[in-house]
């Protein structure tokens, strides 16, 4: 079992990272306030996982909510019925929230942490591998809203995070490929080195090879534990995680949270942050290209769905980034280097979405 921190002020926490860790009391039992636990999984994940995980914390007086799987469940309708549950068994301040599921599980379990008593204790065992490399990581929670993803939400931190690489053995393709584009993205953003990692490996990776599907885990988290400890609740360098996630969000909010998966919208945003960024010298169109090359071998998409131009653009305006009403986006200065910036050239911004 591998461990990295993430180094806040007010709460700093472990990733554990290795085969079989989750799964074991000495992974998790340390980071469990009281003896109430309220495990949060859905009807795909809880079949496989909840009885052996429930196993290792027998101890505890445990009490489970089920999801519906999928991104529909990202409302506040849901975080009141986890509520009501917690409070029909008494509850209190010292109960423990275990998210085992992938981000939408996290991102509900985390909030719902973050509300309920005005806060309580929340453990990550993130089960898909963009889960595990990017949404269980860093605090961010939340549910979507009828005019955009994640508009209701928290910085909560977890007390710890717990990746297990044995999950992923039960993922289809389309999951795998998700969570290759975050891991993708933090090449682009933080370490060429990696992204080139990334280009000789990628076949291996999409095959979740066990030595390179762990290195790339484990850089990854290293990467985005470095980004939050530098600024946890994204007033300045954290805005990079958000590489063409503007873009994506809109693409997701237009065509439906349960038609087009996070990584499909955040791989095409990616190709259009990059191909502004060509635009403006920062990047060469040979770097353009490699990109797309890469995206497409993990299985991503990298052309923009039939979509009206103008309706994306005004979806990116409900953007949290969003300053003085002008759209923020994320860009790059060069292979392994991003900015946020509302200092780009109109006109090809608005060509990328409309082609006019």
């Amino acid at each position: 079992m591998n461990k990295e921190t993430v180094n806040l002020k007010s709460h700093s926490y472990p990733i554990f990272i290795g085969t079989g860790s989750s799964l074991s009391n000495e992974a998790v039992s340390d980071f469990i306030l009281g003896n109430d636990v309220a495990i949060i999984t859905n009807d795909v994940v809880g079949p496989l996982y909840l009885e052996a995980f429930t196993n290792t914390i027998k101890d505890k007086n445990i009490v489970y909510y089920i999801l519906n799987d999928g991104e529909q469940e990202k409302k506040l309708k849901t975080i009141h019925k986890i509520i009501d549950k917690l409070l029909e068994k008494g509850f209190g301040r010292d109960a423990t929230l275990i998210s085992l599921g992938g981000g939408v599980t996290g991102d509900i379990t985390g909030f719902t942490a973050s509300i309920f008593m005005r806060g309580i204790n929340f453990i990550q065992i993130p089960t898909t591998l963009l889960a595990q490399v990017d949404a269980s990581v860093g605090g961010k929670t939340g549910v979507n809203h009828a005019l955009g993803k994640n508009l209701i939400g928290s910085f909560y931190q977890p007390e710890c995070v717990v990746c297990d690489p044995r999950f992923l053995k039960t993922l289809g393709d389309k999951q795998v490929s998700e969570g290759l584009a975050e891991i993708i993205k933090y090449g682009l953003i933080y370490d060429a080195g990696f992204f080139g990692f990334l280009e000789q490996n990628l076949s291996k990776l999409v095959a979740l090879d066990k030595g390179i599907t762990g290195h790339a885990i484990q850089r990854s988290c290293q990467i985005k534990a470095e980004i939050v400890s530098q600024d946890e609740k994204e007033r300045s360098v954290r805005a990079i995680l958000n590489f063409g996630h503007t873009f994506g969000h809109a693409i997701e909010t237009l065509m439906g949270y349960d038609h087009y998966s996070h990584g499909d919208a955040v791989s095409i945003g990616m190709v259009l942050a990059t191909r502004l960024s060509e635009s403006m010298g920062m990047v060469s169109s040979d770097d353009t290209k490699r990109i797309i090359k890469l995206l497409e071998a993990a299985g991503l998409p990298v052309t923009l769905p039939s979509l009206n131009g103008d309706e994306i653009i005004n979806v990116m305006l409900k953007d949290k980034k969003v300053k003085n009403r002008k759209i923020q986006l994320v860009l790059l200065k060069s292979m392994g280097e991003a900015y946020l910036t509302s200092d780009y050239p109109e006109k090809e911004f608005k060509q990328l979405l409309t082609g006019a």
